[in-house]
């Protein structure tokens, strides 16, 4: 909410194709929300519900948002769908698969045709997180309190790392 009590409109939506997709995908939303990036989480298959996917898309760039990080496992049609019908961004992040381990969704996505991009990141867990810093980096363009936090955040990661190999090479 802004200073008059008003709902303001998510900077990023976070979609996914399959509930099940949920607890890979809450991981853009914790990131996002832990930089104080405003989303919304939306379930919209491009396949069984694609008059939803139509709508959501071509109504994005209205409600405000910016961003689009789009979920979606097997045929992963949902980002090539959400970005062929708006000109935002969007981050596909594929799903792991029972069949095919993810490499399925991964394919589907990055083999985009030319004109349609899709920014597409690692299956799983780590594609979830991603997508979300990448959507920041995105906004930090704009913005400086973002650009800040983001440099903040690799400076902290930074530091765990070398503080890991501190702890391993006095172990060794």
């Amino acid at each position: 909410m802004n200073d008059h009590g008003i709902r303001k409109a998510p900077n990023v939506a976070v979609v996914m194709g399959s509930k099940s997709d949920y607890d890979i995908m809450k991981e853009s939303a914790r990131v996002l929300t832990d930089f104080g990036v405003s989303c919304e989480v939306r379930v919209i298959s491009a396949h069984r519900t694609p008059d939803r996917a139509h709508e959501f898309a071509v109504g994005a760039e209205a409600r405000g948002t910016k961003i689009i990080i789009a979920a979606a496992g097997k045929a992963a049609h949902l980002a090539g769908v959400l970005a062929a019908l708006t000109t935002l961004p969007v981050i596909g992040v594929p799903m792991t698969t029972s069949d095919l381990g993810g490499l399925d969704s991964l394919l589907s996505m990055v083999q985009m045709p030319a004109g349609i991009p899709v920014g597409t990141v690692a299956i799983g867990k780590a594609g979830a997180k991603n997508a979300a810093l990448l959507a920041i980096a995105i906004l930090a363009l704009s913005d400086d309190r973002l650009r800040a936090e983001l440099k903040e955040y690799r400076k902290k990661i930074r530091a765990e790392v070398e503080a890991a190999d501190a702890e391993i090479r006095q172990d060794a």
